[in-house]
């Protein structure tokens, strides 16, 4: 596959130099808009802005705000003229009682990316994690009240909540003009490549040698520890969603923590290796609300909320123009421009692999794309 205080009423007005240099306002904007239910804060900052992930400059610059990172439903902001001056007035004021932090507006879609918030994960390796060794009654599956025998869970104690996971997917390092072509390394039962799935999660991507980046693991399961008997360990399935096997992997301790609140920003830098590894859902290209994997994570400085745009690598055509012979226009190529395909953002980031949603696309977004800085013309 793959919540805070409390924003105070408060308005600030923002000088023109200021604020247009730094965002620049879309044409056609409106002059007030009062939060719905269903808003994003990317949809919003959309309808004010020509570059939406320049939102947060707008709240850095208002110190009367306490808490930017949250938008509720009734809020109105509005962009007002001072001084015969196009002076944007950024507003935001409810009445009633004070609204409960899960009321406040998303900054994507949750629908698009809760399962893998909530479900999916990437690490490095999987050797040595503890296994599903059987199943109670020698089943071949397993589900919800049934018995999973586990080997090598050192450190738990009884009543201990653990995570069953399966090994799914190999990321690696997309090869160099290859595109579309081959889907990620399927992992049969002990996360061994054995074999290529072509209806799994994720569509077509690229391996093929390529440099491995990390091996995304499912959560199929959440289990409790009833017995303990030398170096196995025995769980009690309590909760979904999907099945259990042997040869899941288990992980113990807390649930890893994630937020889907944050906000949109630049990168300062891009990798000159980051690409679009993966679409989801066995798609052969990605559009708007889309997930997609790419190929840079913690280590190369990407957060939450960064936002990159994705071009097609240009391709070499030969000049048949200028060259008659086929021959010789084999050996005259011209490089094409890379081509503009969409802007991305990451709501989930790992040490070397990140999950981003497309935000936007004006041609489909592909395995290979190319990442830069969202501001990039070329």
């Amino acid at each position: 596959m793959f919540k805070r205080l409390h924003a105070v009423a408060a308005a600030a007005v923002l000088t023109l130099a200021t604020y247009a240099a730094a965002t620049g306002l879309r044409e056609g904007h409106p002059t007030t808009y009062t939060v719905q239910r269903g808003d994003t804060l990317w949809s919003i900052a959309a309808q004010f802005l020509d570059r939406p992930w320049l939102w947060p400059e707008i709240w850095q610059a208002n110190p009367q705000i306490e808490n930017p990172h949250r938008l509720f439903p009734g809020d109105v902001i509005s962009l007002a003229y001072r001084d015969g001056r196009a002076a944007p007035v950024v507003q935001a004021s409810r009445n009633g009682p004070a609204p409960r932090v899960e009321d406040a507006i998303p900054t994507v879609p949750l629908a698009d990316i809760e399962t893998f918030l909530r479900d999916s994960s990437v690490v490095e390796d999987i050797e040595g994690l503890p296994h599903v060794v059987a199943l109670e009654g020698d089943r071949l599956r397993a589900a919800e009240g049934q018995i999973a025998y586990v080997r090598g869970l050192e450190g738990v104690a009884i009543g201990d909540v653990v995570r069953i996971v399966r090994p799914a997917f190999v990321f690696r390092l997309p090869v160099a003009n290859r595109r579309n072509n081959i889907i990620p390394d399927s992992l049969d039962h002990r996360g061994d490549t054995t074999y290529r799935d072509w209806q799994s999660v994720w569509g077509p991507s690229l391996d093929g040698g390529g440099e491995r980046l990390g091996i995304e693991l499912t959560r199929q399961a959440l289990g409790r520890v009833t017995q303990v008997q030398g170096e196995v360990s025995l769980v009690l399935l309590v909760a979904g969603p999907a099945d259990v096997r042997a040869g899941d992997r288990v992980l113990a301790g807390p649930m890893p923590a994630w937020d889907a609140h944050f906000m949109p920003q630049p990168p300062t830098d891009v990798a000159a290796e980051a690409r679009v590894l993966a679409v989801a859902d066995a798609s052969l290209a990605a559009g708007p609300n889309s997930v997609v994997a790419l190929s840079v994570g913690n280590r190369d400085g990407v957060r939450n909320g960064m936002v990159f745009s994705t071009w097609r690598p240009g391709s070499t055509t030969p000049d048949s123009i200028a060259q008659r012979n086929p021959i010789a226009a084999a050996t005259d190529r011209v490089q094409l421009p890379d081509e503009f395909t969409g802007r991305v953002m990451v709501f989930r980031s790992f040490e070397r692999v990140s999950y981003a949603l497309v935000m936007e696309a004006i041609r489909p977004v592909g395995v290979n794309d190319h990442l830069k800085h969202p501001d990039a013309m070329q």
